[in-house]
């Protein structure tokens, strides 16, 4: 399984996560294991320099973001943490409402791929029990 960090806006406007997986619940005929496939619309890589942070904001579309380098905190206004790590992958899709900001926790760059989603794309994220 793939770690992944959901976050989204909940009915009051502020922003939640929960920690799951990225189910990979198909094989293939060299017995690895497998996602469903997922319609995206674009895909693009980012490189933050070290120390890097960023303010109160929304994600600007629904998308998954994959962690290549860099360690991160994120904070919601409700002043919940989460840390993603490289290999992690966070399910994006807190687009409106009161955001969270993130920074930099380690002192390599954060460089990661973005893959914009196609609209109502399923994601075969599973939440922890």
């Amino acid at each position: 399984m793939i770690r992944c960090v959901r976050l989204w806006t909940g009915k009051d406007n502020n922003s939640y996560f929960e920690e799951g997986v990225i189910d990979l619940n198909l094989k293939n005929d060299r017995g690895d294991s497998l996602s469903t496939k997922f319609l995206a619309q674009t895909a693009a890589f980012q490189e933050t320099p070290s120390g890097g942070q960023y303010d109160w904001h929304n994600d600007p579309v629904r998308q998954l973001v994959i962690t290549l380098t860099g360690t991160l905190e994120f904070v919601t206004r409700n002043n919940e943490h989460f840390i993603i790590n490289p290999g992690d992958i966070l399910l994006a899709e807190d687009s409106t409402g009161s955001g969270h900001t993130w920074k930099l926790i380690d002192a390599n760059p954060w460089r990661r791929a973005y893959i914009v989603l196609a609209p109502d794309a399923p994601v075969s994220f599973k939440a922890n029990s």
